[in-house]
């Protein structure tokens, strides 16, 4: 087998046949805040798993997490920013490069310090590409990145860790390493114990995505994260509900092991990745979990059709998670 540790340049273009991705369409989106804290809040979206964003505010300046999709979304987090705190919003974090994460920086004010690891910087070089990528989750809504006229990129970068003072509350940024991508950025506010993970991690129970690299560097980034936050109670992922944070750990390091295993075990029996994918056992073959099952019933939808959908996407990930890992240990 080839060195299964580079993380590639690009997402992997193929998808599993049948394959429906995650509707991150804008389309119907409202962000409801939800206090976590005094002036930290998470901004979560009505219709998961449509992307999530937050708010953090100190004595001096208010820190954004993650811009939307379009500038129309980061229109609808500044607004709420403005609603919650009177403190200017001189700092807007980009968990990832993904375009739901970052074509919104441009309708952000100048003077707003947009800051990210330096891994999501450097992927965040060609609009036109992203677009196209992108576009495979609109679900008919593709036109509304006609409203996306630049990328604009972070002011500020760092390495492994920062942290931003916003007057009597330090904010930490964290890149324990790839995982859904290479640059996955963790924005901690350690005084409520609240952490906004991105696309690196989601409630206990929902399938990640493999996009740009295997599970044993996302297992790498996992355990280190753990280890750096032993203080986590709650994560804010960029889509879906909140939920435990070292629960979410936990459960996506045994997922992310089994897996591995099982398509190692299964190329070297030389199977084929449809046999690979028959073959590796699946979470979601039932039902949802029971804690992420209850976090799913906080949502104003009706719960039979809820559940389904989730259940539906995360199967979904799951063979693309299957067919990622195998493309990976046999190209």
């Amino acid at each position: 087998m080839r060195d299964h540790h580079v993380i590639l340049d690009r997402e992997l273009a193929e998808r599993p046949s049948g394959y429906a991705g995650p509707n991150l369409s804008p389309s119907g989106l409202r962000l409801v805040p939800h206090t976590l804290a005094d002036g930290v809040h998470a901004l979560m979206a009505n219709i998961p798993p449509k992307d999530n964003n937050g708010l953090v505010s100190g004595r001096d300046a208010a820190l954004v997490i993650d811009a939307g999709i379009t500038p129309a979304v980061s229109e609808q987090i500044l607004s709420l920013a403005g609603e919650l705190t009177d403190r200017p919003v001189r700092f807007l974090v980009n968990t990832t490069y993904h375009g739901d994460h970052t074509f919104g920086n441009q309708a952000f004010p100048a003077d707003t310090v947009i800051v990210s690891s330096r891994a999501n910087k450097e992927n965040m070089t060609d609009l036109g590409y992203e677009k196209q990528v992108r576009s495979g989750n609109m679900y008919g809504d593709e036109a509304v990145f006609d409203t996306v006229t630049r990328w604009r990129t972070p002011d500020v970068v760092f390495d492994s860790f920062a942290e931003i003072d916003l007057g009597g509350r330090a904010v930490q940024l964290w890149h324990f390493g790839p995982g859904n991508g290479p640059g996955d950025t963790v924005v901690y506010a350690p005084d409520a114990r609240v952490a906004w993970v991105g696309n690196l991690l989601c409630h206990e129970g929902i399938a990640p995505m493999l996009l740009q690299g295997g599970p044993e560097p996302y297992l790498r980034t996992l355990r280190a994260m753990k280890a750096a936050l032993p203080g986590l109670e709650t994560i804010v992922p960029g889509h879906g509900p909140a939920g435990d944070g070292h629960a979410a750990i936990d459960w996506l390091v045994t997922y992310l092991e089994r897996l591995h295993d099982e398509v190692v075990t299964a190329v070297e029996a030389g199977r084929t990745v449809e046999e690979t994918m028959a073959a590796c056992t699946d979470p979601w073959a039932e039902r949802l979990t029971p804690a992420l099952a209850a976090a799913m019933a906080r949502y104003k939808v009706p719960q039979d059709i809820a559940q389904q959908a989730m259940l539906a996407l995360c199967r979904n990930l799951h063979r693309l998670n299957v067919l990622a890992t195998y493309r990976l240990y046999t190209r």
